[in-house]
């Protein structure tokens, strides 16, 4: 492969990426849904109240205090990466992937909010993607930080995001309808943003407005079928084990969909034309790397000859932990590619990318990794063994060595995952 010809590639493949974070952009996300149907207003004696949790939660609040009218409070959680001030909220930061201390700080500062709330007043809920981890609040008998063991094994089981999060609302005070519980009698609309492949509401941010996925039974069984129910804290199976439900949901939020990951790869497809012929492989690339990897490389293998393919896929895979090493799960993706193009000796040039739109994969400052058929040899040329990182779950190692990481920096929105592989066969 020439270098003029990968740069190119590899700049084609960035741009169709970013131009899938554009169309994720929350602010606009909110600006047209309130064009279409603005706010419902508050009763005669009442306020907004609006709560805005998630990666995306600044710029989602930022754009929808234009939109208020009236008396309001405002409260903004998200991650610590998003710095900027918003006016006339408050903001605080919670952990991601993996809860801690601030993030129950913030789940109960929400939970005392929305707890003043009357008939007469409005909630406004805006919720993106993070939100799980970024606001907790355990249910009784359950500390932070049995709350975040619980969510590191998860993590390390490569269950997928709704598994997950049934899991976690079991476990909580404000996820599964809980917000719901705690607002009432005031009325509930929300306005979300899903990062959750197949935009099911009661998943995205382990649904704070919305019913629960399941019950503590179906969250016993995942969590024992995934093989970390003896490695759970006491608190959690005994919470688990207990009979019964949580409270009902008192009332019905208002929900609106307002972004999701199929229309960030609409969006990248349009871009993707200009570059070359255009196959959307999947919109739901879900399940473990390595066979994601597997579903891509093939898709390659069999793109025609003497024209450049541009292949897109879009969703969320998960990783097996079994190492110590440093990633995510685009990273991990991206490594697994290259290592099973050199593997299958695939002809032609090509160019590989896999990100995170919230600029952010794993607990690692890169959002995914970009990959071509040189970056086993560079990372070879570094001094690393690609095979044994991979081994190690340290696929950021790896991808760092060959400068293969894709650095986007916090994107303000979170739409799930992009993957663009671009291909051209003699």
């Amino acid at each position: 492969m020439t270098p003029l010809c990968v740069n190119a590639l590899r700049r084609s493949a960035r741009q169709i990426f970013l131009k899938a974070v554009e169309a994720a952009d929350s602010a606009r996300a909110v600006r047209n849904a309130l064009n279409q149907s603005p706010f419902p207003p508050p009763g005669p004696n009442g306020q907004y109240y609006v709560v805005s949790i998630g990666k995306a939660a600044p710029a989602m609040m930022r754009e929808a205090l234009r939109h208020i009218d009236g008396e309001y409070q405002a409260l903004c959680v998200t991650h610590p990466e998003n710095e900027e001030q918003i006016d006339g909220a408050t903001r605080l930061h919670g952990a991601h992937p993996v809860p801690n201390e601030n993030s129950l700080a913030a789940g109960q500062a929400v939970k005392d909010l929305l707890a003043q709330a009357g008939a007469d007043d409005q909630v406004i809920a805006l919720i993106s993607g993070g939100g799980s981890a970024l606001m907790a609040l355990p249910a009784d008998g359950i500390s932070i930080e049995d709350k975040g063991k619980v969510s590191a094994l998860l993590l390390g089981a490569g269950i997928d995001i709704t598994q997950m999060n049934l899991v976690r609302q079991q476990l909580s005070q404000l996820k599964g309808g809980g917000m719901l519980r705690v607002a009432s009698p005031a009325p509930v609309t929300a306005y979300i943003l899903s990062d959750v492949i197949g935009d099911e509401l009661r998943a995205i941010a382990s649904g704070p407005t919305v019913a629960p996925i399941g019950t503590r039974e179906n969250a016993r069984a995942i969590c024992k079928a995934a093989g970390v129910w003896s490695d759970l804290p006491a608190s959690v199976q005994k919470h688990l084990s207990q009979s019964g439900a949580p409270d009902d949901v008192p009332q019905t939020a208002q929900n609106h969909l307002i972004g999701s990951n199929r229309h960030s790869l609409h969006a990248a497809a349009i871009e993707a034309q200009s570059v070359g012929a255009v196959q959307i492989i999947s919109d739901m690339l879900t399940g473990d790397v390595r066979d994601a990897a597997t579903t891509l490389l093939d898709a390659a293998e069999t793109a025609p000859a003497g024209t450049l393919t541009v292949l897109l896929a879009g969703g969320e895979t998960t990783v097996q932990l079994t190492g110590t090493g440093r990633g995510g799960r685009n990273q991990e993706l991206a490594l697994h590619v290259a290592m099973g193009a050199a593997k299958r000796g695939l002809q032609g040039d090509w160019v590989f990318l896999s990100g995170g739109t919230d600029g952010r994969d794993g607990p690692t400052d890169a959002a995914g990794g970009i990959v071509d058929a040189d970056s086993l040899g560079r990372m070879i040329d570094a001094g690393t063994d690609p095979a044994a990182l991979l081994h190690n779950n340290d696929s950021y190692a790896a991808l760092q060595a060959s400068g293969d990481l894709l650095m986007t920096g916090a994107t303000g929105t979170n739409v799930a995952d992009i993957q663009c592989f671009l291909i051209a066969k003699p």
